[in-house]
């Protein structure tokens, strides 16, 4: 990153509440074996590997980041599918944007500090780059934290917040 953001997973906290009750109230969906892998983990940032066991759960980003931080996110208070191992993992270490999160087709979705979306950029095809990508978004300074989302199928994938 370029130092006014980072790149975060689901923290290890929360990720042992969703592995007994998701964000809409339910028990973890265990995925028994991903067949072909690479399904996109939000614990760790990376790839599922062929023939793991991983669990899908909804998931609530904003509301989470909400609690943290006092934000009041209203009506984007979304919650959805996000795949995540079924047992503990090393997490995602960071620096930088993980590799399991790219692809070609991405979107971004800015939020102010209070919660509310300010606005978004579309990446097709890596162009721009993630990296551009943030780096545009949080040069408004109103700018607190960051979606990267896939465009497919809206999914929530990784979060960014200004440092």
């Amino acid at each position: 990153m370029d130092g006014n953001h980072e790149m975060r997973a689901i923290a290890p906290e929360v990720l042992k509440q969703l592995r007994i009750t998701d964000d809409a109230g339910n028990p973890p969906r265990v995925v028994v074996e991903d067949e072909e892998g690479g399904n996109p983990m939000r614990c760790c940032l990376g790839r599922s590997r062929p023939h793991e066991t991983i669990a899908l759960v909804s998931y609530a980003p904003l509301r989470r980041w909400a609690r943290e931080t006092g934000a009041t996110p209203g009506p984007y208070n979304e919650v959805g599918p996000v795949f995540i191992h079924l047992e503990e993992c090393d997490g995602w270490t960071g620096p930088g944007v993980a590799d399991g999160i790219r692809g070609q087709r991405r979107v971004l979705r800015a939020y102010t500090a209070e919660g509310n979306i300010l606005g978004g950029r579309l990446l097709n095809d890596g162009e721009p780059t993630i990296e551009e990508g943030l780096a545009e978004l949080y040069g408004d300074p109103r700018v607190a934290a960051v979606h990267v989302r896939a465009v497919e199928f809206g999914c929530f994938l990784a979060e960014t917040r200004r440092v």
